[in-house]
């Protein structure tokens, strides 16, 4: 007789099982909990499923089964893109991979990219399947943070916002970490400053930012950041409504070359641009050597975040730790004792004197 050709059906739990005179509730143990198994036991249950080709239980079944489904969100303010192209962004996702890997968890990426509406954002976050969310520096108002809060899971926010009532938080002091670094620059000599600045909302702005577009941002790391210019040049007995400030919406190197040129432009008796991100500062400076002004003889520039890069180019910044905060926020995030008492965790800064800063000319 003709050997059949039909393929054999592949073993399930309940087949493994009565194959082998065991619950299938022994199966189970034999993949989730081994502890619970002799090891002789659970070798002939993989084995058996190892030669009958069972591939374990379905994980599908079994998150739906514990409610978990074993992976932490990523909320990021940007274009997925943008985190794996920003220098401090993908020192970030680093530290926080490494604490999901770490607790044996997946990470989702949820990019929020500006220009999105209240639909979108309700139905990217709902359908994501996940038991808890890290939100890395978004706006206070944007959509995508609006659905996280909705689905009651727990949220850890890295930067900003601050204050979402039962998240916790880990970021750094970034107002005081910008007035040390203006207090230098005033010790040097400098007296008339200009700030290049990430943008402040999520609309669209690219240019000098009036009165009335610094007292409403959205964002406040960089609300936070010029507030520290500002506290330091007014302590120092300076007027800092003569402060200048250049908007971009684009956080590149290019957006930091043309935005120094705006601010000098719009006042040239500028003497320090201070940079509320080491990649603007990257970009004032190539645009300075081009124009072929002397860093630090005729401007100083500084940055912050205490990227690679910058501190190879000697960018005088401020130093955080941002590899670090993605490592705590994920601890906390996963923490077993976590359980909606919101936690605050302020990390350490360090001003580094680097060779784009001097005294303010003659």
């Amino acid at each position: 007789m003709p050997r059949s050709r039909q393929p054999r059906r592949q073993a399930t739990l309940a087949s493994l099982a009565a194959e082998l005179n065991i619950s299938r509730t022994t199966v189970s143990n034999a993949y989730n909990r081994p502890d619970q198994l002799s090891a002789e036991l659970r070798d002939r249950v993989l084995q058996a499923a190892k030669r009958r080709g069972y591939p374990g239980p379905d994980p599908v079944a079994r998150s739906l089964r514990t409610r978990k489904a074993g992976a932490v969100g990523l909320l990021l303010t940007e274009a997925l893109s943008y985190s794996f192209r920003d220098p401090a962004a993908m020192s970030f996702l680093s530290g926080l991979a490494e604490s999901c890997e770490s607790a044996g968890q997946g990470l989702l990426l949820i990019p929020a990219g500006p220009g999105r509406d209240d639909a979108d954002a309700a139905a990217v976050v709902q359908q994501a399947g996940v038991d808890g969310f890290v939100v890395y520096s978004v706006a206070d108002d944007d959509p995508y943070l609006a659905a996280v809060c909705e689905r009651h899971l727990p949220v850890v926010i890295c930067d900003q916002p601050r204050e979402i009532p039962g998240a916790s938080l880990v970021g750094i002091d970034d107002r005081a970490a910008m007035r040390a670094l203006t207090d230098y620059l005033i010790g040097l000599g400098h007296r008339d400053f200009g700030v290049l600045s990430m943008r402040l909302g999520r609309d669209r702005s690219d240019g000098i930012a009036d009165a009335e577009r610094l007292r409403s941002p959205n964002f406040h790391v960089q609300r936070e950041r010029i507030g520290g210019v500002r506290d330091a040049m007014s302590d120092a007995g300076l007027n800092p409504e003569t402060l200048t400030v250049v908007e971009r919406f684009e956080h590149t190197g290019r957006s930091g070359h043309a935005a120094a040129a705006q601010a000098l432009g719009a006042n040239p008796n500028i003497t320090a641009l201070v940079c509320t991100t080491d990649v603007l500062a990257l970009g004032a400076v190539d645009w300075a050597r081009w124009q072929g002004i002397d860093v630090p003889g005729q401007l100083s520039i500084t940055g912050f975040d205490g990227v690679g890069e910058a501190l190879r180019e000697g960018i005088t910044t401020v130093r955080q730790p941002q590899e670090d905060k993605g490592r705590r926020a994920g601890a906390l995030l996963m923490s077993p004792s976590h359980s909606g008492v919101a936690t605050v965790e302020m990390l350490y800064t360090e001003l580094s004197r680097g060779s784009t800063a001097g005294p303010a000319p003659r």
